[in-house]
Parts: C-alpha cells; structure tokens; sequence
C-alpha cells in the first residue's frame, strides 16, 4: 500500500521518487533489477546556477527553434519549453545533492569560439564523482547519492520486482500487479498514482520490427540501457494511453563490422563489433560498390540516414597514413580485426570487397574537391589528399543509442489517451515518452529531458495524490 508508485528506477524514476519523497508523499519504487540501471551522468540545463555565475546565456527561443528544426516538427514545443523553464531549477537540486556529498558539479565552458557545423548550446553539467584510486571505479555513483537521499526521505525501493501490468479502477490508475525475485506476483496499489519511467523499447527487437523495421535492418551494435524492453510502453496502452506517431532512434555511425558481417539484430545480438568512437568525424566514406555518396560534414542523423539507403545499408570509412599518424586515437583501432590495411589502393580494395577502379575514382574526385576549394557534393573543408601509403578502412554502420517516440504526455507529466484525455492516475517520465526529440535530439539533450521531467512527475504526482479521493 502506498500513495505513488514509481515503476523503473533509472534516472527518470530515480528522480520521481526523491521528488515525491521530498514533497512528503508515501513513494515505493520497484524496478526489475538488482538495482536500477543508473543514472547517465551528463545532464542538460539552462539556467542553472553554475551558468550563471560562469556568465554562459542560451537564448531559450533559439533552443527551441533548433530542437524543432532537428526534430523535424515532430516535437510538442510546450514540452520543450517546461524543459527550457526547469532544467536549471532541477540541475541546482542535484548540485545541492553532490554537495552534501562534497562531489563538486561540473559544467560546460560554453566557450565563444564553439563552431561546430550545427549550433552548438553549452547546456552540459556532469559530477566530478570520487574515484577509487586501488580499484579504479567510482566511490559512488550520482544514482547511489539520489537514491540514498531519497531513501533518507522516506522512499522504499523494491528491486527485483517487475511490472506485469498496470491496475484501472473506473477509468482510473490504481496501482500494478508486479512479479518478484521469487516468481510470486504482489500487487501494489496505488492510491493516488503511478509514475512509469522504465525507458525506451531499443531492447526489443519484436516492438523494434513493428514500430521502425528500417533503423532496425542497418544497426550494428546498441548502447541502450538492458531495461529499454518496451515494457512500461505496452502497459500504458493496455491503459489506454495515446502512443506518439513518430517512431525513431537516435544513433551514430559508429559500429565497426566485417566484411563478412551484416548489420542487423543477429550481429547486434551476437556482441561480435567493435565501437568506433571516433567514427562520426568528417572521414571519407564511400559505399560497398567504392563510390562516395554523400557530404560527410552532414549532421551525424543525416549521415546515419545515408548510409541506410546504400548497398546493404553499410559504408567503409576510409584514411590514409598521415592521417592515421596526425591522430593519436586510430592508433588502438588499427589493430582490431575490423580495421583493414592495404599497401596500396588495390590490396585494400581487394579486402573491402569493392571494385579498385570505383575506388581510386572516388578518391581521384577527393583531391580534385580539394584542389578546386568544394567538391561535387558541396563539401569544402578537405584538409588532406588522402594518398600516403598504407591506407585503412573500417566499414562502418549505425549504433542504436536509444528510441525516441513513447506515450503522449503534457506539461504536468500526465499521460493522455487516444481521445486526448488525461488517464486519471497515470504520469510517465524520461524515454518511455514522446514529444521532446521527434526525429532527432540535439547534441547534449539525451538525459536532459529525463531528470526534469522525472522530478516534475514525482511533484506533480504528489499534488494530484492531495487532489485525489
């Protein structure tokens, strides 16, 4: 028995919980795993305390703008801009948390010569956690600090226990039936409301098919966090809730495969790829047939979305040897076995597996870009030949980092049905939700919008729980 339930206790949840708690409510969080799956520690805000004393200002207008252009319209501005009006609120409260803890916050500089292809906003706040100096690990994680003083609060945290389904009486939320580490079911009631926050569905590969089969074909690897199952999405529609139409991920071409590799959910399953960090960075590409298709100064998603069109939804990132010597970072990737080496242009074309003559046209055309300041696809910034002997290439493909498009929420964290109407009861929070990124997310934003809204679900819960009879 208790008065909110928090389902999930990532950092959306993690955040519902110390903030219902704080407020005075009776809060349980349950989550499925031993403990919850942590928070993310770089997190968005604007306005926060620390960037006004650093003298950073993001104009809150332009914000939005940006984040609607990237989302391609498919975003709900209200959202965004509760987002723009509370990060900072919320980011002090976490900095008053590390602070107990004497673990100073940390943010970006939002330095004045930041050019970057796209607008660059400063909105990054990460702890400087303690570490260990014997083990090398984290004295205590930033989820360990909200969870404990959440804890402190008054909170109950039931781990190992897992939501089969949410409860309605009369049209209303009113708790879960969930199942524990001994296989036996517990039903929690609620009595005032429920706040599912357990993520995304980018572990799901039936619900991946179903929603956007397209991403799912050309993906080689997955950073999604192991409770993404789609779980909590499902729960809410039984619910009744409205899903949002937009159904995306948000991913980097930074999957490293093999020639003899697909990408695909059986090579995402099978762990057998390598993650190039630095795999987004402006490289030539070219595609299996060795011909270059596309400005690699594009945004990460419209390179990603370029890639899926071409042959077997892959690309080869290529670089020559003076490349490879001016860049400390290639020196590990070099050595792994998705990396090729050729002596020359026509050993490595054997080994990518593409014709020679397409190869060495593509990067005839290179030099010739270079040499006349913008090439055929309009790219000017060619700062080398790309012809010093050895050369590498890695062929390259999306990483699935996590979904974006959930359940309709407003500005109180509500969710809404498929008639526009509040379900009584029920609030959501963090990537289980849609609204915020659409199609794409601006660089930075991924936990941005989770600790805000998580905090204001757990407020907003606690006030519908005084309203509520």
């Amino acid at each position: 028995e208790t008065d909110i339930l928090v389902v999930g206790c990532g950092t959306g949840g993690l955040f519902a919980v110390a903030a219902a708690a704080e407020a005075g409510g009776k809060v349980i969080g349950i989550d499925r795993f031993a403990v919850g799956t942590g928070i993310r520690e770089d997190l968005g805000a604007i306005d926060s305390r620390y960037q006004k004393a650093w003298g950073t200002k993001i104009d809150k207008f332009e914000f939005i703008t940006m984040a609607t252009q990237y989302a391609g319209g498919h975003i709900q501005q209200d959202l965004v801009k509760l987002w723009c009006d509370k990060s900072g609120e919320a980011i002090d409260w976490v900095g008053d948390r590390l602070a107990e803890r004497n673990i100073e916050l940390w943010h970006e500089s939002g330095d004045k010569n930041d050019e970057t292809r796209y607008k660059h906003f400063a909105i990054g706040h990460s702890p400087k956690l303690p570490i260990d100096p014997k083990t090398g690990k984290f004295k205590i994680t930033l989820a360990q600090v909200v969870e404990q003083y959440a804890a402190k609060k008054g909170a109950r945290f039931d781990y190992n226990t897992k939501m089969v389904k949410l409860e309605k009486k009369n049209g209303r939320v009113t708790g879960v039936i969930a199942e524990n580490a001994d296989g036996k079911y517990v039903r929690y009631n609620a009595a005032k409301g429920v706040v599912v926050a357990t993520g995304g569905y980018a572990q799901n590969w039936k619900m991946m098919e179903a929603l956007q089969p397209w991403n799912l074909r050309i993906i080689g690897r997955s950073g999604a966090l192991p409770g993404a199952r789609g779980d909590g999405i499902r729960a809410c529609l039984w619910a009744g809730a409205k899903m949002d139409e937009t159904h995306s991920i948000m991913m980097f071409d930074r999957t490293a495969i093999r020639p003899d590799q697909q990408p695909g959910p059986d090579t995402v399953k099978s762990g057998d790829s390598g993650f190039f960090w630095i795999g987004s960075q402006p490289w030539l590409k070219v595609n299996a047939d060795g011909k270059r298709f596309f400005n690699e100064l594009n945004t990460r998603d419209a390179v990603s979305a370029a890639i899926l069109k071409q042959k077997d939804g892959v690309a080869y990132l290529f670089f020559d040897s003076d490349m490879q010597k001016s860049l400390k970072a290639t020196n590990n990737y070099i050595k792994q076995s998705y990396c090729l080496k050729g002596e020359t242009l026509d050993e490595l074309a054997g080994k990518m597996g593409v014709p020679a003559d397409k190869l060495k046209a593509s990067l005839e055309a290179w030099k010739q870009g270079k040499a006349a300041g913008k090439d055929a696809f309009g790219r000017a910034d060619m700062p080398r030949n790309l012809d010093q002997a050895p050369f590498y290439a890695i062929m390259v493909t999306p990483a699935v980092h996590h979904t974006m498009g959930g359940v309709k929420i407003d500005p109180k964290t509500q969710v809404y049905n498929t008639k526009g109407q509040v379900v009584p009861g029920l609030f959501a929070a963090g990537e289980i939700t849609g609204g915020v990124h659409g199609g794409n997310r601006l660089g930075g934003n991924a936990q941005a919008d989770i600790v805000t809204f998580g905090r204001i679900a757990g407020q907003q819960a606690y006030i519908y729980s005084k309203q509520a009879k």
